[in-house]
């Protein structure tokens, strides 16, 4: 493979943020990785899932939705229960564990209230070892985080609200 191919590969990691990239021509093949993630990261992150499977009880269901009916017919009244935050939500490409922000030292990538372009990067969805970057596939408001940090997310699962 030709050394001026691969500076370019280089250059192209660092102009796109993408962490690895692997090419193979013919018999030949390069793999190119760009700040590999810490080892720590993920072993913080991997603490938490296990505390999903008691919450995971049927009888709390009923009950919030229940509250939820009544906060509804409450609103109706002239209540003052909160409202439902509003928004497309921005849904998960693929199975994996949700990171707001890029290190469990680092702040969130983004939080409430807050104003996102297209191509803002959201969150991190790490998927057999490999930490992908999920974008705003438009412009608006965070209006609201739907999944916990470091909580696995499934496919298609929405992650967030973004409204106008």
């Amino acid at each position: 493979m030709d050394i001026r191919k691969i500076k370019r590969l280089i250059e192209l990691l660092e102009e796109t943020g993408v962490h690895e990239i692997e090419i193979a021509e013919g018999e030949e093949s390069v793999r190119i990785t760009r700040n590999p993630p810490q080892p720590a990261a993920p072993t913080a992150y991997a603490a938490p899932p296990p505390s999903p499977m008691p919450q995971y009880a049927a009888p709390p269901a009923p009950a919030a939705a229940s509250e939820q009916t009544a906060a509804g017919s409450e609103n109706q009244g002239g209540g003052s229960a909160e409202p439902e935050p509003e928004g497309d939500p921005v849904r998960s490409p693929m199975v994996g564990t949700f990171y707001r922000s890029p290190s469990p030292t680092a702040k969130a990538f983004v939080e409430v209230g807050q104003r996102v372009r297209a191509g803002d990067t959201l969150c991190i969805i790490e998927a057999m070892k490999m930490l992908n970057q999920i974008e705003a596939d438009r412009d608006g408001v965070v209006t609201a985080v739907l999944v916990e940090n470091g909580q696995p997310v499934e496919y298609d699962q929405p992650l967030f609200l973004i409204a106008d």
